[in-house]
């Protein structure tokens, strides 16, 4: 009960009020000069007199950083590597990737007034979902070809 604030008013259904906990910072423990552990409570180092330096939190800075390693997963030679096509192949599977979104695409931009408008649009995914499936197919007869010639 010590960290009960004296003398505040308290009704009998409601618990008594405490001092809110003031945040220490939490320090480093090795030192960033000369990598020798800091002695408990030290300021400064007991080697090399370097000042201790508050430790630092997870930032915004750092936590982006996080994220772009993460991102490193998607390069292209990682993907190439994932997905164990040649570059033809997967440039051609990409590009099929890109028409499917195109002809989905297309079906949430434009809306239907006329029967007209509903005849266009329906070309227009019709061409490029026959895009997509030229791609697809010059993908898999890129990775045949590929797959002859080792």
């Amino acid at each position: 009960m010590s960290e009960v604030v004296e003398n505040a008013p308290q009704e009998f259904w409601r618990p008594p009020v405490a001092e809110p906990e003031t945040a220490v910072p939490t320090m480093v423990e090795v030192c960033d000069r000369c990598e020798t552990e800091f002695m408990i409570g030290a300021r400064f180092c007991h080697d090399c007199g370097a000042e201790r330096q508050p430790k630092i939190t997870a930032s915004a800075g750092q936590t982006w950083t996080r994220i772009l390693e993460f991102l490193h997963i998607l390069e292209f030679h990682n993907v190439k590597q994932w997905l164990g096509l040649p570059m033809a192949s997967l440039i051609s599977f990409f590009a099929g990737l890109g028409c499917l979104l195109a002809a989905v695409a297309v079906g949430l931009i434009y809306s239907v007034q006329t029967l007209a408008d509903f005849q266009a649009i329906q070309s227009w995914r019709t061409q490029w979902l026959l895009a997509a499936l030229v791609a697809f197919v010059a993908g898999i007869l890129l990775k045949q070809a590929g797959v002859k010639a080792k």
